[in-house]
């Protein structure tokens, strides 16, 4: 094997051989074994979305309009509406949020051209239910009316899930953080669908509301979108402390007035050198952000003609460090590909 190839785990020659036992451990981004490691009170993703060596680095050290305008949405309730071009921090910014101030495991909503205000909401399994109450009525089945067999009444909470907005808006003393990511990607309607529930921090349930006087106290036990449990009393779910709702745009779209009023506007810049030096340096290390100092120069220099994403750079320094290819700038430059040429 020549020295040129001596990084490559693939080789494409047809021939199985033992290549993978020499592939290094994932970039800390894309590692999920540590989900495993996290334990109950963690889901892994600080380290992947705030870098394994953030000790080491002063990840995300806001500028004064940033720091103002968290603390504004912070303070006065309200949502952020974080825009942006991709790979500017929009999403880290609401993990960074939770892990200073302890609020916990981020929930997130990904938006999608079909998403819906009820896919956030929640989801009630009707088909199911009605499964579940036709073979309770099977010969030698369990009654139905009996209080919390399959298909009962006060059972009606085990086919109800909350979505990631209805359980950011659970009651608690403290708020749980809500991203709702990339919302500029939605249907139309969902912007405008979103207004009632942000400004009222509440919404109903009409399966429980219907049925609130034959529960036990009025209260159903239903499923969380973190997979744990809570009481919803009479239908409805309000909270006490209005949740820090993150929402980021990559600026594919205007949204309505309506929205804007209701919320606290953030554009975050470009990251200049000494920040992406920070980025790099939280992820891979301080050694690897000093090797991979001129790749930070080189890719600055591309985003002022560009569209590039800064988890490309991370991307092309991993992989220069972690497996020293010949081609070193030809490789960086494949994969920081400019996001914006024609397809």
């Amino acid at each position: 094997m020549t020295e040129s190839s001596e990084w490559l785990i693939y080789r494409g020659a047809g021939e199985p051989h033992d290549g993978m036992a020499r592939l290094p451990a994932p970039p800390p981004w894309r590692d999920f074994a540590s989900r495993d490691a996290a334990g109950r009170n963690g889901d892994g993703s600080e380290d992947r979305r705030l870098g394994a060596h953030r000790h080491m680095a002063e990840l995300h050290r806001p500028g004064a309009e940033e720091l103002e305008m968290i603390n504004a949405a912070l303070y006065l309730r309200r949502p952020l509406l974080v825009t942006g071009s991709p790979g500017a921090g929009k999403s880290t910014l609401a993990h960074s949020v939770a892990y200073e101030l302890g609020l916990g495991n981020v929930l997130r909503w990904p938006i999608v051209s079909r998403s819906t205000l009820q896919d956030g909401l929640y989801h009630y399994d009707a088909i199911a239910r009605l499964q579940d109450v036709q073979i309770a009525a099977a010969p030698q089945g369990t009654d139905p009316a009996t209080p919390g067999a399959p298909g009962s009444v006060d059972g009606i909470g085990s086919y109800i899930r909350l979505g990631p907005l209805g359980t950011a808006l659970l009651p608690s003393d403290t708020p749980r953080v809500l991203l709702i990511d990339e919302l500029d990607k939605s249907d139309i309607d969902l912007p405008n669908d979103l207004l009632n529930v942000l400004e009222e921090g509440e919404f109903a349930i009409p399966e429980l509301e219907r049925v609130a006087d034959r529960l036990p106290g009025g209260e159903a036990e239903v499923l969380t979108a973190d997979g744990t449990k809570a009481l919803v009393r009479d239908g409805r779910v309000r909270c006490r402390t209005f949740p820090f709702v993150v929402l980021t745009s990559n600026g594919e779209r205007d949204f309505p007035a309506p929205l804007m009023r209701r919320c606290i506007h953030l554009e975050l810049e470009r990251p200049d050198h000494r920040r992406l030096a920070t980025f790099v340096r939280a992820h891979l290390g301080d050694e690897a952000a000093r090797a991979g100092d001129d790749l930070i120069a080189h890719f600055l220099e591309r985003s002022r003609s560009e569209l590039v994403a800064a988890d490309q750079l991370l991307n092309a320094i991993y992989l220069v460090d972690a497996a020293a290819p010949p081609s070193r700038d030809r490789l960086a430059d494949l994969l920081i590909q400019r996001l914006d040429r024609p397809r």
